[in-house]
């Protein structure tokens, strides 16, 4: 089965050819914060390769602590949020696991926090598998 998924208006499809992503997480580094306008980002990390997207995306490219560029792939219709794409990881993308078709958000099981170096003080809950910063 793949995973599925869309952006709020369905102009941006995406599926990705793997049972389960690599990992689920949040993400609370302040440009996901900024993107998303909440306390962090649900991201579900998925092999670039095995993944297929369809619809018009915009992308904004801004460096990451890496210093190298963190591409920002969104909907160039409704601006949904689709994926991040880090140039320091190439075989992976973090797509946006709020995009996922309901069913499957509904049984995902996040259990990493990165960037908690950013994390809000208000946000109490605390996940199996922290690292301050991006882990290598």
């Amino acid at each position: 089965m793949a995973i599925t998924g869309h952006c709020l208006c369905g102009a941006v499809t995406y599926s990705v050819d793997m049972e389960k992503p690599l990992l689920v997480g949040y993400d609370h580094c302040d440009d996901c914060q900024r993107q998303s306008g909440s306390t962090y980002s649900l991201v579900a990390v998925v092999l670039k390769e095995k993944l297929t997207l369809n619809g018009p995306t915009k992308s904004f490219a801004k460096a990451g602590s890496s210093g190298k560029d963190v591409h920002r792939i969104f909907c160039s219709e409704c601006g949904s949020p689709i994926a991040h794409d880090p140039d320091a990881a190439p075989p992976i993308i973090a797509l946006k696991a709020g995009t996922f078709d309901t069913e499957l958000k509904k049984n995902l099981k996040p259990d990493t926090e990165i960037w908690t170096v950013g994390k809000l003080p208000f946000c109490q809950e605390n996940l199996a598998h922290p690292f301050e910063h991006m882990p290598e």
